[in-house]
């Protein structure tokens, strides 16, 4: 009897023993399982972001030709270290940006963006209006054979960083009457803006989608591009003089936007990028006077949002160096833009003339 007891002991000894350590070893095992989990959920959160920013770039550059030259080397040794006579418009000519160099001074970019390595000529206006720009002068393949001689004009002149084609397309125009919104506008038919979608891609190049506001925000113009924003090819534009307040009417009072209604933008273009998987993208700011671009201190580039302030206006080529000076060189927010108008410049500077300005523009819009 006594060692039947004692049989009986050790036995439940050694259960509750084995008990314990399975115990001990599942809980072990569910310990490292979480850890491997959340190990997992890291590196593929980590791989999404990659993912993400390894997206490509849909466009082609145009390759400088074998005997374009280097800035540096087609440049005079005062021209490399002053800007222009008519750009310091009296003031001291010392550049802040190298030449060559496109980032202002004090901003850094980000992203795997554009306008890191590349500039883009574009073509602007609306397929319907000849009034509005060159879109409207040409057809769209003739239009597209006279860009890309002005782009590789860019291309040579500046071998080291080359030009992309790009297409500036009117998709809300500012007009005089109210409409049915009572907004102010009108939106280019969608037909129109698949049409140049569809031209750009054909033609490797970049489609930039511009607003005019009327009394709309900016936001909500941007908002309603959202079927085309999702092409891995097409940047946002804001023509900031469009944009008026109740009582005021797009043509007759000169319009403004804060800088505060382009962040709201930024950020929005910023968030659609990693909620869509796209390429970093651009925002184009337009400014021709003081009023039309307020508070640009607010304007602030994101991760995967480049922003460029565009010098907007025409005349003689010395006050638009200096205005380019006051309006861009002078209230740095990222990247700097210029306008030339073929009808209405006295001269049209040429891309030499161009690439001399302090910074070297990213964006060079034709109207």
């Amino acid at each position: 009897m006594r060692k039947l007891f004692l049989f009986l002991l050790v036995a439940l000894v050694a259960l509750v023993t084995a008990c314990s350590n399975s115990a001990s070893t599942n809980e072990q095992t569910d310990e490292k399982t979480d850890q491997e989990v959340a190990k997992e959920d890291e590196n593929n959160e980590s791989e999404n972001k990659q993912d993400q920013k390894e997206v490509a770039q849909p466009f082609e550059p145009l390759a400088p030709s074998e005997d374009a030259k280097p800035l540096e080397e087609t440049m005079t040794e005062e021209e490399l270290a002053k800007m222009p006579v008519v750009e310091a418009h009296g003031e001291d000519r010392s550049r802040k940006t190298p030449v060559g160099e496109t980032l202002m001074e004090g901003t850094t970019d980000e992203t795997d963006g554009i306008l890191k390595d590349y500039r883009l000529v574009a073509y602007y206006g609306q397929p319907n209006s000849t009034q509005m720009g060159i879109l409207g002068e040409m057809e769209p393949e003739a239009l597209m054979t006279k860009l890309k001689e002005q782009t590789q004009a860019y291309s040579d002149a500046d071998p080291d960083r080359p030009a992309i084609p790009t297409i500036e397309l009117i998709t809300t125009i500012a007009q005089r009457d109210p409409g049915p919104n009572g907004k102010y506008y009108h939106m280019t038919s969608e037909e129109d803006i698949d049409e140049y979608a569809e031209l750009a891609k054909k033609h490797n190049a970049i489609l930039m989608l511009d607003v005019q506001l009327g009394r709309d925000t900016a936001l909500h113009q941007v908002q309603l591009l959202e079927k085309w924003l999702k092409l891995p090819y097409v940047h946002v534009a804001i023509d900031t003089e469009f944009h008026v307040e109740e009582g005021q009417t797009p043509g007759i009072d000169l319009g403004s936007v804060d800088g505060s209604e382009v962040q709201e933008v930024v950020d929005y273009v910023s968030k659609f990028v990693e909620e869509n998987n796209l390429p970093d993208k651009i925002v184009l700011v337009h400014q021709f006077t003081d009023h039309a671009v307020t508070n640009k201190q607010a304007i602030k580039p994101t991760d995967n949002v480049e922003v460029a302030l565009n010098f907007d206006g025409y005349g003689d080529y010395g006050t638009k160096m200096s205005l380019y000076r006051k309006f861009v060189r002078n209230e740095p927010v990222q990247y700097g833009g210029f306008k030339i108008f073929y009808n209405k410049d006295k001269p049209v500077l040429t891309p030499e003339e161009v690439l001399q300005l302090d910074p070297n523009p990213a964006i060079i819009n034709y109207q």
